[in-house]
């Protein structure tokens, strides 16, 4: 598949997509959907405001790392949301909220095997290998907002990330306009329903999803802490703050709010 020489349609996405999203953009090139969405919440920028770049030169990933993907290869979006009613408290769930409409737009493309790496990282393919990253910022502590940063590998995964995966090399024949609607459709869709039930998981039913859609539960698993420090254990479930439940072989249950997860055996 080749999706290079199909640049996206900023028209047309803003007709099919403007009215659960607020404002959509799409720019040519830029350091990081991210930052420039993070300044534009500071001047601003309306609820459910969405960047999307077709080159992205700087593009940020969890724990510092960087996605930058070659024009035309993937997708680099960003969104801002001002969750009015939410407690501050619960924005924790939309990095893994965010996760799962990843989950639901690539189950909707492909029919290969797709699972969450605890907190959002999709694995898929028989390899499980990521094909997107995800990272969630605070954006205006005045105004609580809450931007949230996607990047998919769709025809190609980018040269900086080995072991890494595209949609296209798992068997997706999809470009990269279908996956971007299909993406801000389901994420509006979660978002709403999360927002509606003022980000309460149980209630709402997103922690129940997002523990069937969490390839890490049940399996062994190191948890890269930040600092360097590390813990292996099996990870048991996720708590109302969707922290990550570890048992570790002493008997010991401990939350995990922020780590990186390395699956060392599989569930079963």
């Amino acid at each position: 598949m080749n999706v290079t020489a199909r640049p996206l349609d900023a028209e047309k996405l803003r007709a099919e997509l403007v009215g659960p999203w607020a404002q959509l953009d799409v720019v040519e090139r830029t350091g990081s959907t991210n930052a420039d969405l993070m300044a534009a919440a500071a001047a601003g920028a309306p609820d459910r405001s969405v960047l999307v770049a077709e080159y992205q030169e700087s593009g940020r990933g969890r724990l510092g790392r960087t996605w930058v993907a070659p024009p035309g290869s993937g997708l680099a979006v960003s969104v801002l949301l001002r969750p009015t009613g939410v407690p501050p408290s619960r924005f924790g769930w939309l990095p893994l909220l965010a996760g799962l409409a990843v989950l639901d737009t690539v189950r909707a493309c492909t029919d290969a095997p797709a699972g969450l790496k605890w907190p959002n990282d999709l694995l898929i393919g028989a390899q499980r290998r990521k094909a997107v990253g995800i990272l969630a910022e605070v954006a205006d502590p005045v105004r609580p907002a809450v931007v949230i940063g996607i990047g998919i590998n769709v025809a190609a995964s980018p040269p900086d990330q080995p072991g890494a995966t595209s949609l296209a090399a798992e068997g997706a024949d999809v470009d990269r306009a279908s996956v971007l609607s299909e993406l801000l459709t389901r994420l509006a869709e979660r978002e709403a329903a999360w927002r509606a039930g003022r980000g309460d998981p149980d209630v709402t039913g997103l922690r129940a999803d997002y523990r069937a859609g969490c390839a890490s539960l049940g399996s062994e698993v190191r948890v890269e802490l930040p600092g360097g420090a590390a813990i292996t254990g099996i990870a048991e479930d996720v708590d109302r703050d969707g922290r990550l439940l570890l048992l570790d072989g002493r008997g010991h249950r401990r939350a995990v709010a922020a780590g990186d997860v390395v699956h060392l055996r599989p569930a079963g």
